[in-house]
């Protein structure tokens, strides 16, 4: 189990649920098939090109999310700046876990983030794609720096 604190001393003790996306071998076809259907809380990060702008979302149902920010349903940043690729997801149990999670991302300094990213996808792909949605445009790559 890991520990989160808000920073002033309230600490709850979360046990994150994370997926791995093998992005050689194709998605793993049982958990999508789930995902189509139930509700799997989830914490993930958008970005519209390699080291471009980051959005970082919790939802319920990651696909439907998905769908909604690339057809421009929600209003807002991620509509603004065509930030429509998915770049990093963390599956939770349940939904508490997934809103502190957010949380502890939205405070991060950007390297942070960035280096989370490139931790599990250096060349920051498209992951919707993995689990079933159409390839975007190809962004234009950027210096990490």
């Amino acid at each position: 189990m890991t520990s989160w604190g808000d920073g002033v001393g309230n600490y709850r003790q979360i046990k994150p649920f994370f997926v791995t996306l093998n992005l050689f071998q194709g998605p793993f076809l049982g958990r999508l098939v789930g995902m189509r259907y139930e509700r799997n809380p989830c914490v993930y990060l958008l970005s519209n090109r390699h080291y471009g702008a980051i959005y970082i979302g919790v939802t319920s149902n990651l696909l439907q999310r998905l769908v909604q920010h690339r057809e421009g349903l929600i209003p807002g940043f991620t509509t603004r700046y065509k930030v429509h690729r998915l770049v990093h997801f963390e599956m939770f149990g349940e939904m508490e876990p997934a809103i502190l999670r957010e949380k502890q991302l939205k405070r991060w300094h950007r390297q942070w983030k960035i280096n989370l990213i490139n931790a599990e996808n250096p060349e920051w792909r498209d992951l919707a794609v993995g689990l079933g949605l159409p390839p975007l445009g190809p962004g234009k790559p950027r210096d990490g720096s």
